[in-house]
């Protein structure tokens, strides 16, 4: 029986699960009131053990399932796709389209009452580490249903899932997301596409133009964005950005040629117009003038799932590349025992390790009903996964010596792949930004009162918090509760935990005295409160961009360092296959992680000598005043 066949067996078997069964089927993406996040109570000094402790695990059931999508699929991707062929073609075959759709894989997460696979956040990450073994299929089928048809699911009507998701899962209709334009890359508030009310208050009129839209060429569906006019409640007129559902058989619908990329070739890239197209009233998706939340809301939900799709890539490259280092010899030795190839591959499969931990934990927590907003963990796993990816890329090349520089061969194809990552879903800089920040106002709205109280003087909190950094210079134990007879950790990593539990406390503690610092001192008869605070903090701290950078670098750590633990323990609990190289590899990363974390928290101290903002802001600003490299060519003389 063909894979296709296999595919579609399993998908029946779904919906015939006897009533016992559905108990277990996918858990819904959770869109109810978010509660209390784990990344954001770390800024705080807290561990909120219940969260991510013990790992995430599925069923028995969820498994086979899991397993019957992941053979046939598996088995397509190895036997049928030829990634040179797309990527030296520059597009991915209509046969290879054709046996996608029917595969389902159009539809992963669209829900089984719309014709989709409704998979679980988890599922869906297990299919994306195959899927991921060709960039272009990737980056095509994420840019359809991660961002493309993502905000009907989380935003749309009944009517309007109603209308379009049962094709779009099918992949009779595919979908593009238009947000970005020429003028306004990462800031998305600034685009310039605007949508007209018509007098009659039926129908928009659209016009603008898209750019970089990935499958803009194939689309029959797309998610746009536009500013439109908008009356306050205060009666004020505004211009807001409103999210549309655009049909291309609406009219005015045009698309440029594709772009000539770098890497993911295969994958349609290219610039989309709008031209006066009626886009009825009844598809604007969400509110008039909350496209900008829906947007966000979007592109914050499927961050997650590049953490598995590059670790599925990284053990493949992992493979490819010890078979080579373990045949080649130089100096009458294979490579694999030359102790820097070794190295490398150590940092390979650290790095796969972590981002797969992050990725895996992440998932689990959105598949849990009611969970909070897991845009910061969704957004440090991306961060973590995309320079992880080009990092361990890099070093596969860096063994493979010329062979990994041929054309003839998938790694540097794999290096060209890779670089987009870093760029796209957000820059990893704009992400960077948004979870410092984002950390910064939830520790803000917490310690308001104790941050104002030490402005003010307060001698009682003044002289407390004075003891409790005497208390901390002298070498403080810091105990979270992850270790001994209660802890949440296995004992095979105890020590790495207590370093984790280190980092978070004075991770803490340096929050708090960010606060202080950049917040403003504000006399009694201003406004005071929370709100005072942030917009103080926002004002001040928003331009300390390489203070954020730190922040967030410690905070993406502290997850890794989280995840790590929490999948080593249950392995070692349950007995997995080879549960001791995790606890290896977790302990290592740990180690590694604490220490840089130490670095950085001297390097958030504005006196420290390891800070060197100041130096390294003179040296950028004369070269930008003069647009070049300044300094005198080593031959030159003064006469």
């Amino acid at each position: 029986m063909s894979c296709c066949g296999l595919l579609r067996r399993a998908v029946a078997a779904r919906s015939c699960r006897a009533p016992a069964a559905s108990a277990v089927s996918p858990r819904r993406l959770s869109t109810g009131r978010p509660s209390r996040a784990f990344a954001k109570e770390l800024f705080l000094g807290r561990i909120e053990k219940k969260e991510v402790f013990p790992f995430p695990e599925v069923t028995r059931d969820e498994l086979n399932e899991i397993n019957q999508f992941v053979g046939p699929i598996e088995k397509f991707f190895t036997e049928e796709v030829d990634s040179q062929k797309i990527d030296q073609e520059g597009k991915i075959p209509k046969e290879t389209l054709e046996k996608l759709k029917r595969l389902g894989l159009f539809g992963m997460q669209v829900p089984e009452e719309y014709g989709g696979l409704g998979l679980s956040n988890t599922m869906y990450a297990r299919l994306g580490e195959i899927v991921s073994l060709d960039g272009s299929i990737a980056v095509t089928l994420a840019a359809h249903q991660s961002i493309g048809l993502k905000g009907l699911i989380l935003a749309g009507t009944e009517e309007q899932k109603a209308k379009y998701l049962p094709k779009l899962a099918s992949g009779e209709h595919i979908a593009a997301f238009c947000l970005t334009e020429p003028a306004s890359g990462s800031d998305a508030a600034s685009i310039q596409a605007r949508a007209v009310l018509s007098e009659d208050k039926k129908y928009y009129l659209l016009s603008g133009s898209k750019v970089w839209i990935t499958n803009g060429g194939l689309a029959h569906i797309f998610t746009v964005f536009a500013k439109t006019t908008v009356v306050d409640s205060d009666s004020s007129v505004k211009d807001k950005i409103t999210a549309f559902i655009v049909e291309r058989d609406f009219g005015g619908v045009t698309n440029g040629k594709p772009e000539d990329k770098l890497g993911i070739c295969g994958s349609n890239t290219c610039e989309v117009h709008f031209e006066n197209t009626r886009v009825p009233v009844d598809n604007v998706l969400g509110e008039v003038g909350g496209g900008f939340k829906v947007a966000m809301n979007i592109l914050n939900s499927g961050r997650f799932s590049m953490g598995s799709a590059v670790a599925g890539m990284l053990k493949k490259l992992i493979e490819m590349t010890a078979e080579y280092a373990c045949t080649r010899k130089q100096f009458n030795r294979n490579l694999s025992e030359f102790g820097l190839i070794q190295e490398k591959f150590a940092l390979m499969a650290q790095k796969a390790y972590v981002m797969e931990s992050m990725a895996y934990l992440t998932a689990g927590m959105l598949d849990q009903p009611g969970f909070p907003d897991c845009s910061v963990e969704a957004a440090m796993v991306k961060v973590f996964s995309s320079e992880g990816a080009w990092q361990c890329v890099s070093e596969a090349l860096q063994i493979l010596g010329g062979t990994g520089y041929m054309k003839g061969y998938p790694y540097e194809r794999m290096l060209r792949d890779s670089r987009i990552l870093l760029i796209f879903e957000g820059t990893n800089e704009i992400l960077r930004m948004y979870i410092a920040l984002t950390g910064l106002q939830h520790a803000g709205r917490i310690l308001t009162a104790r941050i104002n109280e030490l402005k003010r003087g307060n001698v009682t909190t003044v002289l407390e918090t004075i003891g409790r950094r005497l208390r901390d210079s002298l070498g403080r134990t810091v105990d979270l509760g992850l270790t001994g007879k209660l802890g949440a950790v296995h004992p095979s990593v105890a020590d790495s935990a207590r370093k984790l539990e280190e980092n978070v406390y004075y991770f803490g503690r340096t929050v708090e005295t960010l606060l202080l610092r950049f917040g403003k001192v504000r006399s009694p008869l201003q406004p005071s409160g929370w709100q005072a605070l942030l917009l103080d903090v926002r004002e001040t701290i928003v331009e300390e961009q390489m203070v954020l950078k730190r922040v967030a670098n410690i905070l993406i750590n502290l997850y890794g360092m989280t995840a790590v633990l929490s999948r080593a323990s249950r392995s070692m609990r349950v007995g997995l296959r080879n549960h001791d190289h995790e606890v290896l590899l977790a302990n290592i990363f740990c180690t590694e992680a604490y220490s840089q974390n130490l670095f950085t928290l001297s390097q958030l101290d504005k006196y420290s000598p390891e800070n060197l903002d100041e130096q390294i802001k003179k040296v950028s600003q004369q070269v930008l005043e003069r647009r070049a490299y300044i300094c005198a060519h080593p031959l030159d003389q003064t006469s």
